[in-house]
C-alpha cells in the first residue's frame, strides 16, 4: 500500500486523524515483510514507538508537532543515530554506538518525524551497487536479480518497497541519484553545504552531500527544506532559501534547459537514450525551449573524481586505526601490527582499493602528477558549467547510462562498476544541485531522469523537477 504525501500524513497526525504509532507500526511491519532484500540493517523499535506516543499525547494536549508530525523515515547507516549502531555497513564500525546524533536527523526529529531503521549501503558509502556491504548486498526491489545501485542503495529499495514514506541518503558522486533511479523513485543532492554533514561518516569532504530518498518532488523539497540552512557545527554549510522549499510545480514555458551532448554519446542504453528523449519532446510540448549544449571536460570528470575522491577518503579513513574507536585486533604484538590487523579485518576490498589508490596520488613524486592535475581539471569543469548556465537555466540528461544490473555482473570489473557514475559525478565535483526522478522504464527496469541547476537554485530546480513530473505521470 502506498503512504499518503508527507504533508498529508503530517497533517492526519497533527489533527488526530491518524496515530503516529499506528504509522510506526505500519513501517516496522513492513520491515519483516521485505527482509529478503535486505534493505535494512538495524531497527529502532523501542525508541520509534517511545517517539510516537509522545507525539499522540501532545496531539491530545493540543501542542504544534511541526511539520513532519509523526511521519516515519529510514536512515542510510552512514548517519549517527540514537538506540541502533552506526555501522557505515563495515566491520569496523559494526558494534559502534554514536554518542550523539546527525544535524539531520537531529532537525528531522525537531519537526515530529520518527526515524524506524537504519539501511544498507555500500561500505563507507565505497560503491555504486550496495553489493559492497560488510553484511551482504540489497536486492532491487523491482528484481531480485539485480542491484538497487548504490552507495544509498537500502535506502532507495526501502522507499521503493513503501517501508517508509522517505529515506535519508549521502551523494558523493551520486550515491543517492543512481540508486534512485535504479529503484524507480525520486533522489535529490542539494548544493553542497546546504545540508549539514555534520554527524555524518565522512567518504569525501569537498563532494560529500545529504538528500531525501523520496517517491515524488513534492516530498523531497519537503524534507530539504526541513534540513537546510547553516550548521554551527559545519563550517561548510550555506544559508538556505528565505522562502521555503516547496516543490510545487511552475509552468514549464519559456524555460531554457539546455540537453547535454555529451551525456547522448555512445556508451549510453538506447532503451535509456529513448526515454530520455521522448520526456525531452513532453517538455517542448509545454513551451520550454530546449537547447543542445556541450561540457567538453565533462568526459574527463569521472577520472578526476577517482583521483580526488580517493585522496579524501585514505585521508579520511585514517581515524580508523583500531585505538580509539572501532575495531581494534587484541593479538598485536605491537603498533604497527594493531594498525594492519585492525584495518585489514575492519575495512573491504573495495575500501582498501581507495585507501591505496588516494595514497599513492597524494605521495611525493605523484601529487602533481595526479592530484594537483585532477583539481585543476575540477577548476575547469567549474568554469565550463558556469559558461553554460549564462545560456540556459537547467541542464538534463540521463541519471545512468544504464537500468539496473545484474547482482554480481561488474563485481569483478571496477571500470564497468565505476561507469555506473559517469553521468552523476560532474554534479558534486562542482557543488550544483541535481535531481533524479522516474522517467520509464527501459529493459523492463525504472530509468532516471537527471536535472541539475546553478549553486542555490534548488528551490527552481525542485519546481521544475515538479513540472516533469507532472508531464511523465
Amino acid at each position: 500500500m502506498n503512504w499518503d504525501s508527507i504533508e498529508k500524513i503530517a497533517h492526519d497526525v497533527s489533527s488526530g486523524k491518524v496515530t503516529a504509532e499506528s504509522l510506526v507500526e505500519r513501517s516496522l511491519g513492513a520491515i519483516e515483510e521485505t527482509k529478503e532484500y535486505n534493505a535494512i540493517l538495524a531497527v529502532s523499535k523501542i525508541r520509534a514507538l517511545e517517539r510516537a506516543r509522545e507525539i499522540d499525547q501532545k496531539v491530545k494536549n493540543g501542542e504544534n508537532i511541526g511539520k513532519l508530525a509523526g511521519v516515519p523515515f529510514i536512515a542510510k547507516d552512514n548517519f549517527l543515530t540514537f538506540d541502533t549502531t552506526t555501522t557505515a555497513s563495515s566491520h569496523m564500525l559494526e558494534n559502534f554506538h554514536a554518542p550523539y546524533q546527525a544535524t539531520a536527523i537531529e532537525r528531522l526529529e525537531a519537526a515530529g518525524a520518527i526515524m524506524v531503521a537504519k539501511s544498507n549501503l555500500d561500505s563507507f558509502a565505497h560503491g555504486s551497487s550496495t553489493e559492497n556491504s560488510a553484511f551482504g548486498p540489497t536486492l532491487n526491489p523491482l528484481d531480485k536479480s539485480k542491484v538497487p545501485g548504490g552507495s544509498s542503495g537500502g535506502s532507495a529499495a526501502a522507499v521503493a518497497l513503501k517501508i517508509a514514506p522517505f529515506a535519508l541518503g549521502t551523494d558523493t558522486g551520486g550515491s543517492i541519484r543512481l540508486p534512485a533511479s535504479f529503484c524507480g523513485v525520486v533522489g535529490y543532492k542539494p548544493t553542497y553545504g546546504l545540508v549539514s554533514r555534520y554527524g555524518v561518516v565522512a567518504m569525501a569532504s569537498s563532494t560529500d552531500v545529504i538528500g531525501p530518498i523520496t517517491t515524488s518532488v513534492e516530498d523531497a523539497a519537503v524534507v530539504l527544506d526541513v534540513m537546510s540552512g547553516k550548521d554551527r557545527f559545519d563550517g561548510t554549510t550555506i544559508d538556505r532559501d528565505l522562502d521555503i522549499y516547496d516543490g510545487k510545480p511552475f509552468s514549464l514555458k519559456g524555460k531554457k534547459i539546455g540537453l547535454l551532448k555529451e551525456y547522448l554519446s555512445s556508451g549510453i542504453d538506447e532503451g535509456v537514450k529513448k526515454v530520455v528523449l521522448d520526456t525531452v519532446e513532453k517538455i517542448k510540448a509545454q513551451g520550454a525551449e530546449i537547447v543542445e549544449v556541450s561540457i567538453p571536460s565533462i568526459s574527463l570528470s569521472l577520472a578526476c573524481y577517482y583521483v580526488l575522491v580517493p585522496a579524501e577518503v585514505s585521508s579520511n579513513l585514517s581515524r580508523y586505526d583500531g585505538q580509539r574507536y572501532g575495531l581494534s585486533d587484541t593479538t598485536a604484538k605491537n603498533l604497527d601490527e594493531s594498525f594492519e590487523k585492525s584495518r585489514a579485518a575492519g575495512f573491504e576490498a573495495e575500501n582498501k582499493r581507495r585507501i591505496m589508490i588516494g595514497t599513492y596520488v597524494l605521495s611525493s613524486g605523484y601529487y602533481d602528477a595526479y592530484y594537483k592535475k585532477a583539481q585543476i581539471v575540477r577548476t575547469k569543469l567549474i568554469n565550463e558549467f558556469n559558461t553554460v548556465f549564462e545560456k540556459v537555466d537547467y541542464l538534463i540528461g540521463p541519471t545512468a547510462p544504464m537500468t539496473a544490473f545484474e547482482i554480481g555482473k561488474n563485481v569483478d570489473d571496477q571500470l564497468q562498476m565505476y561507469l555506473a557514475d559517469i553521468m552523476t559525478v560532474s554534479a558534486n565535483l562542482v557543488g550544483i544541485p541535481s535531481i533524479s526522478i522516474p522517467a520509464g522504464n527501459a529493459n523492463s527496469m525504472p530509468v532516471g531522469l537527471q536535472l541539475m541547476a546553478p549553486q542555490k537554485s534548488d528551490r527552481n530546480l525542485l519546481a521544475l523537477a515538479a513540472a516533469i513530473e507532472k508531464e511523465i505521470e
